[in-house]
């Protein structure tokens, strides 16, 4: 009984992460190619086709920003920064697009801006 009770508390605490499927994907790669990241933003803003990655974070994506990233692991949360920085810094009106359609009332923004504040260096 003890086992099987401790099987499904790892099973909650488990189910209440994100995947870690895609976590290997070459984040540098897919920023420093225009037309790939293109694809990865229209595929966010409902304007193109979504590769598999692209559906598990437009899935996602909602949920991360209204949590602070909480389900987060730590290579997703610096993916995460990561991608915001590259946004802010290098394709700004792609990242107020895509804030005013997931954060419209600007309530995350903020937030990701404070840690990411530095973005100019």
């Amino acid at each position: 009984m003890k086992l099987l009770l401790l099987l499904l508390l790892v099973a909650v605490v488990a189910a209440d992460k994100y995947t870690t499927k895609y976590d290997n994907v070459d984040i540098d790669r897919i920023l420093s190619n225009q037309r790939v990241l293109t694809n990865y933003i229209k595929c966010l803003m409902d304007e193109g086709p979504c590769t598999s990655e692209g559906r598990e974070l437009k899935k996602t994506l909602p949920d991360a920003l209204s949590t602070g990233c909480t389900k987060c692991n730590l290579k997703q949360k610096q993916t995460a920064e990561k991608v915001i920085r590259h946004l802010m810094k290098n394709r700004p009106s792609d990242w107020e697009r895509l804030t005013a359609k997931y954060d419209p009332k600007g309530e995350y923004k903020k937030r990701f801006q404070a840690q990411v504040k530095d973005v100019k260096n």
